[in-house]
């Protein structure tokens, strides 16, 4: 199935392109991590895997997210060791 646009199931996470390099060369652990944080809240949310668009990063999820479960993404590109905080924005749906 191809898609056209941006699904419902996709989160952008605004960053700078030092941070989209920095997250992009150990995404597999980044997003094993974003998933036991999910799981830690009881989330149904499973983020799949991590793509460099423009902006930012797009993480796509089995579902469709609430806003804890941005909150707790949020947190965690936060908290990643090379990223600069100051330079990632608040998550967003399409």
């Amino acid at each position: 199935m191809i898609m056209k646009g941006p699904s419902k199931k996709q989160i952008i996470v605004p960053m700078n392109i030092n941070n989209k390099t920095q997250f992009m060369e150990d995404s597999s652990a980044y997003i094993t991590n974003i998933n036991r944080a999910l799981k830690n809240i009881k989330s149904e949310v499973v983020a799949d895997f991590a793509c460099l668009e423009n902006s930012g990063i797009v993480i796509t999820t089995n579902k469709v997210t609430a806003s804890l479960d941005l909150q707790i993404i949020k947190q965690y590109v936060k908290n990643v060791s090379y990223i600069e905080a100051d330079n990632v924005k608040t998550p967003r749906l399409p």
